[in-house]
């Protein structure tokens, strides 16, 4: 029991210094692949498997220790010269890899390494280690069918095991009159991408009800950490029988069985799990609110373990302490519920200012401006906790490109800039997929097969860039290829088709215009049916996403040339700048990300052009919309001389409208509060806010008005 308790307080930080030591061996593999005979590379993956392995041991993971071990009898071979590196090899190597990652996450959730299949990797890395001449189809028998059949988790053995918050969610979804299923998805033996499809269910189950658990996680899913089976459970008011046959239709998808869970005979881990643990470090890989933010001590401490290169008791002692002085890990939980007082703190003081205006209490000044200064000055730093660098998202790309490249018989170099950039943690939560699926079109539909690059004079390997920058209040991510492009006559015969446009509309649209086509719900210009594409299910999708954030999806194409997409993404979803505005009785904000400037026309210098109201300014022609008339609000401008304009840019070409309003009431920072599922899809209207008075002000989406 003394040693039980002796390792448990080192969990926590050891899952963290095996998610680092994980995401440092994925890096080192995909350079291994691209340099076989860089003796540099070969020795600093034998020393992360050396560390991975001790630390394994130490805390009493012995399959874990048992597969680096193995991992390290080969890497010795490499290193000794009596073993030439092979991509199969590499292949084999990843595939250790993504178990080791089931196996952290299987640790996370409750569960043990033991819970995931790793005895034939072993074996065949031993069989790797007895004969290493010649390739590994024929040194290692049956060594490439297992390879092809077997996944990087194998099997997610016993039974369902949930942990206090999942059982207080499932209390609630019986409380809500919600039944409570358990659906196990088997896929196909020869399912090329088994993520595509993991996603396809797990998004469809949450939209028929709530998703309370996924076995492996949703992050392993996407990961494509599971073997041909994974489980979700779901709460849900739609009967089993429609949820399996919904899910049943989805391609690559064998066999869906169901069952209804006893909530009654539920209980929690008789471990105590990671989010649970006493450790202070300890994370949770869920996405519930206990997700721990991902601020990384520069040397977290783990138990000790046996390595030629290890410091000293003494020396790792006193660094360890330096470490320790300057570094903490923060909950997420808690930093949210910081920004929240943050936000109510913003609210307060924009009352107090309101109160002194009115009354005009002169010696209020001073303090308060000291409160705005001090209140700013912790909204800034309480913001720059949640910042994290877009490189959680852009470091599963080189894989991603990887793995697809080879499947598909491309040859593709990636290009990533400006990992560094810096986003607001719940952004960076919801980029993630949008950033695949759109990285996976560039693959499937942009770059060309290498002998049609080189028909068509270009190099063999096509340039995938992904790049991240700073702009003003907000984030650009920009994903470029210099593949086929987007067909607009191709674009412009399938909308024909399915009577999206007329005839007419199709000649006339321009090729910029046809290429915005592709982002209407349900369109696909596949011919086929693929794991990758053809189902019409996904640039709509990521639009819906990114807006859903308050940022915005472009897309740029030249035929033949390539393509550029464009996402803006805010800083930060929670307190943001906003012009407040008045139209009829009722007070409005709209983000100052998007104002450009504020006007006063005349009335005189309004004019018609086909029905459409415009206005000059500095020689430019500005189109202009009355506010009230699109939200249906009743204008109080009456017969004013002039009329106040709030000029933003919106759309493809980040064009300039301006919005005709009824008054100006001034900027203030405002608190971003969600509307709920009713009031979620309102065109025009992105939350709302409490405003100095007290008053709730709705917040305008001027993208989508």
């Amino acid at each position: 029991m003394a040693d039980k308790m002796d390792t448990n307080q080192y969990l926590g930080a050891f899952l963290d210094e095996a998610g680092d030591n994980l995401e440092h061996l994925n890096e080192l593999l995909l350079s291994a692949e691209q340099n076989q005979s860089d003796m540099g590379i070969i020795n600093e993956i034998f020393r992360v498997a050396h560390t991975f392995k001790g630390m394994a041991a130490t805390m009493g993971f012995q399959s874990m220790a048992a597969l680096t071990h193995a991992m390290e009898d080969v890497l010795g071979l490499v290193r000794s010269g009596n073993l030439l590196l092979t991509s199969d090899d590499v292949d084999i190597l990843f595939k250790c890899l993504d178990t080791l990652t089931a196996m952290v996450d299987s640790i996370r959730s409750g569960h043990s390494d033991a819970d995931i299949e790793s005895d034939h990797l072993t074996k065949v890395l031993h069989a790797r280690r007895d004969h290493p001449e010649g390739a590994i189809a024929d040194a290692v028998p049956g060594a490439q069918e297992f390879i092809e059949e077997h996944t990087s988790s194998g099997t997610h053995a016993g039974a369902p095991c949930f942990t206090e918050q999942e059982l207080d969610w499932i209390a609630s979804a019986e409380t809500a009159g919600m039944q409570v299923y358990e659906i196990k998805v088997i896929l196909g033996e020869n399912c090329m991408l088994k993520a595509a499809r993991a996603y396809m269910v797990v998004t469809l189950v949450g939209d028929l009800g709530d998703i309370l658990k996924a076995v492996p996680s949703v992050e392993n899913l996407e990961k494509e950490a599971f073997g041909r089976d994974f489980t979700i459970y779901a709460a849900s008011r739609n009967t089993l029988q429609n949820i399996i046959s919904q899910v049943e239709r989805i391609g690559e998808v064998i066999e869906v069985n169901g069952k209804e869970v006893d909530v009654k005979n539920l209980k929690a881990s008789p471990e105590k799990t990671p989010e649970r643990a006493e450790h202070p470090d300890a994370v949770s890989s869920s996405k519930a609110p206990e997700e721990a933010a991902d601020i990384k001590p520069a040397a977290p401490p783990h138990a000790p373990h046996a390595d030629e290169h290890q410091k000293t008791g003494a020396d790792a002692k006193k660094d360890a302490s330096k470490a320790g002085n300057r570094t903490v890990r923060v909950d997420i939980g808690r930093l949210d519920k910081l920004m929240n007082l943050v936000g109510e703190l913003v609210i307060g003081r924009a009352r107090i200012e309101r109160l002194v205006q009115e009354s005009r209490l002169k010696a209020f000044a001073d303090p308060l401006s000291q409160l705005g200064r001090i209140s700013g000055d912790i909204q800034e730093l309480v913001t720059k906790l949640r910042m994290v660098p877009v490189s959680m998202v852009f470091d599963r790309l080189p894989r991603l490109v990887r793995d697809l490249s080879r499947q598909m018989g491309k040859e593709i170099q990636l290009q990533v800039e400006g990992a560094e950039t810096e986003l607001d943690r719940t952004v960076i939560d919801e980029i993630g997929d949008p950033m695949v699926h759109v990285l996976r079109n560039s693959l499937d539909h942009g770059i060309e097969t290498p002998d049609v690059r080189e028909a068509s004079g270009k190099p063999r390997t096509g340039t995938i860039v992904v790049a991240a920058y700073q702009e003003g209040n907000g984030v650009i991510i920009e994903v470029k290829d210099d593949g086929a492009g987007i067909d607009p006559d191709k674009v412009k015969k399938k909308a024909l088709e399915r009577g999206i446009i007329t005839p007419e509309q199709a000649a006339a649209f321009t090729e910029a215009e046809a290429a915005q086509l592709v982002m209407l719900p349900g369109f696909s210009t596949a011919d086929k049916i693929t794991d990758l594409s053809g189902r019409g299910v996904g640039t709509d999708a990521i639009k819906n996403k990114v807006e859903s954030l308050g940022g915005q999806f472009l897309i740029y194409s030249k035929f033949g040339s390539g393509t550029r997409v464009v996402i803006r993404l805010p800083l930060t979803l929670a307190i943001v700048l906003a012009l407040l505005i008045k139209v009829g009785e009722e007070t409005y904000a709209i983000s100052l990300e998007n104002v450009e400037e504020t006007l006063l026309v005349h009335k005189k210098d309004i004019k018609y052009v086909h029905g459409t109201p415009v206005t000059t300014v500095r020689g430019e022609i500005l189109p202009l919309s009355d506010l009230s008339a699109i939200i249906g609000t009743p204008d109080g401008r009456s017969d004013a001389e002039e009329n106040p304009v709030v000029v933003v840019r919106v759309g493809r070409n980040r064009s300039r409208v301006g919005f005709l309003v009824d008054a100006f009431v001034g900027q203030q920072e405002i608190v971003i509060k969600p509307l709920g599922k009713l009031l979620l899809k309102v065109k025009g209207i992105a939350g709302a806010t409490i405003l100095g008075d007290g008053n709730v002000a709705l917040i305008l989406d001027a993208a989508s008005l």
